[in-house]
């Protein structure tokens, strides 16, 4: 009986490794962006973009991201920070940069019903005065080209947001290894009614985001709110989301841990705060990572023809998150397919403690308590 259970579990992970790959590629081929130069004769002409940083205690990461945006090549360009009560040395950072252009805005007592970074995203916008509001995270890392690359973009597909899964340009490491896997998800399981979206870089169109919301109140306390706005502007047709490239120019690095409370705060919603969800979510993880379990076996059984079955099946979901990695990872991707099997496992604990946390109100972002909206 127990043979029989396992044949239909490899069953299972054959047809689901069928249908993710054809859903990869899919999204390969949806969200690629054929970039090319744009002429300086066209720049010029380009609309007003506000780059808009939230940050809270971002010591760590404020200098470099800065550097990088000031060194960018767009000519019709305001850059505001807004510090959000930090206790480190996040404020005089920002402050350094006063003599390149950058607008330093303190940010206000947390009213009540907002999140942090949604109260922090709607100081920013209240600030911008450009045509795109660009929204990017500390840890986000632009090329001189990149801002002219997206508003070409988003001008050529009329789009009212775009958003861009960063690169990783690091090398190997913890926090590449074993990057949580929320963007591999959101890639397969991109839909209308829940798109793919990168909160580390998206812009919108502020007019028609202001006509369409008005401001962040109707977000002002849901998890992930430029996912929100996505969902919007999708169902209108005016969104896009990019599989960054090393042409476009975004990256990021950040740090395991970094990754690990990112997860947990969004895990739970992303399955709507719904336990049985999430619990299923945990099963399908773990189906998922059962090959790497069952070779791991043979140390104690030998190697039996289960063993093999099992490493073909891990062999294929290693080539399809190997396929992943390669397009956002410009090194050691073979290494991190490899480890696909303990990043599965990983997930499935990521997820786990996400739901609890949420239920034990415990989950904390930047210092401050995270609760699920009520809707």
């Amino acid at each position: 009986m127990f043979e029989g259970i396992l044949f239909i579990l490899y069953s299972v992970l054959a047809a689901m490794l069928v249908v993710l790959t054809v859903l990869l590629r899919r999204a390969f081929r949806v969200f690629r962006m054929q970039t090319t130069a744009t002429s300086s004769a066209v720049v010029e002409n380009m609309p007003s973009v506000s780059v808009l940083i939230p940050a809270r205690n971002e010591s760590h990461a404020m200098t470099d991201c800065l550097q990088r945006i000031i060194s960018s090549n767009y000519p019709k360009l305001e850059i505001i920070v807004l510090d959000d009560s930090s206790r480190d040395k996040t404020s005089s950072l920002i402050k350094a940069f006063a003599h390149d252009g950058v607008r330093f805005v303190e940010g206000k007592a947390l009213p009540n019903g907002w999140l942090g970074k949604n109260h922090a995203l709607n100081e920013l916008l209240n600030e911008a005065s450009g045509t795109y509001a660009l929204f990017i995270d500390v840890d986000t890392r632009f090329s001189p080209d990149t801002i002219e690359q997206l508003v070409a973009y988003a001008e050529d597909e009329h789009a009212s947001m775009v958003s861009v899964l960063p690169r990783r340009d690091d090398g190997i490491r913890a926090s590449t290894l074993f990057a949580p896997l929320r963007y591999f998800w959101q890639l397969i399981f991109h839909s209308q009614e829940s798109p793919a979206v990168a909160s580390s870089a998206w812009m919108v169109h502020r007019k028609r985001f202001i006509d369409e919301y008005k401001d962040f109140s109707a977000v002002k306390d849901v998890i992930q709110p430029e996912a929100a706005v996505a969902a919007r502007f999708m169902q209108k047709g005016l969104y896009r989301f990019l599989i960054g490239t090393t042409q476009l120019g975004v990256s990021y690095q950040k740090k395991w841990s970094s990754q690990r409370d990112t997860s947990i705060r969004l895990l739970f919603p992303l399955v709507g705060g719904r336990v049985v969800a999430a619990l299923f979510a945990v099963l399908d993880l773990l189906i998922v990572a059962l090959p790497i379990f069952v070779v791991t076996s043979s140390i104690f059984l030998g190697w039996t023809f289960h063993q093999s079955i099992a490493a073909v099946l891990y062999a294929g979901y290693a080539l399809l998150y190997g396929a992943y990695l390669q397009k956002i990872w410009s090194r050691g991707w073979i290494a991190g397919s490899v480890l696909w099997g303990f990043v599965a496992i990983q997930e499935a604990f990521l997820m786990l403690t996400s739901m609890i946390g949420y239920k034990l109100h415990k989950v904390m972002w930047k210092g401050r308590l995270v609760r699920l909206a009520k809707r």
